[in-house]
């Protein structure tokens, strides 16, 4: 049977974000407080959970595609000592202005690929993001539980819930799990 997850964007949600730039090495990213307690809280409900990070730094060349793989690496292994890991990474590597490129947020191929690949339900998913970019990837990949996390981006479009940083999320998701799993 298809089971619910949640759905993570990486810089600002995951990590602390780099601010303009990018984390171009493992030295540079940073746990956003509370990402541990909120990610342990998903498993232990029966949500799987999924990280949907654009990361066009590589498609810049500013980094390699083993430096990213190297990261995520590094993060899952901090996370697995916790029992948080995450269930499926997905990244797009590919440039903002690539007319070839599919799964560039908002597009919703990451989220769908995962949902095939983990036998997710999408009707009982949340997304949880900081920008309008992820908002809309996941409303396009009919997720109806969407999670803002406030930043620096502009946004106009609407997620379901807002919060001003992570700190707070492990506990909204309490009350929006407990009926889903």
């Amino acid at each position: 049977m298809s089971r619910p997850a949640v759905f993570f964007d990486r810089d600002g949600v995951v990590n602390l974000s780099p601010g303009p730039g990018y984390v171009l090495d493992w030295e540079d990213f940073h746990f956003s407080p509370g990402i541990l307690d909120a990610l342990k809280l998903c498993k232990t409900r029966g949500y799987a959970t999924v990280l949907a990070t654009s990361q066009q730094g590589v498609g810049k060349g500013l980094m390699t595609q083993a430096t990213l793989d190297d990261i995520h690496a590094r993060m899952q292994a901090r996370l697995a000592e916790q029992d948080a890991a995450f269930d499926g990474i997905y990244a797009c590597t590919c440039l903002s202005k690539d007319p070839g490129c599919t799964c560039r947020k908002p597009s919703a191929e990451m989220l769908l690929k995962a949902a095939e690949e983990h036998d997710l339900d999408l009707s009982r998913c949340i997304m949880v993001g900081d920008a309008d970019r992820d908002i809309q990837m996941g409303t396009n990949a009919g997720v109806p539980v969407t999670i803002r996390i406030e930043s620096e981006n502009p946004h106009v479009i609407a997620a379901t819930h807002t919060l001003p940083d992570t700190t707070g999320l492990a506990e909204l998701l309490k009350s929006l799990l407990a009926s889903e799993a």
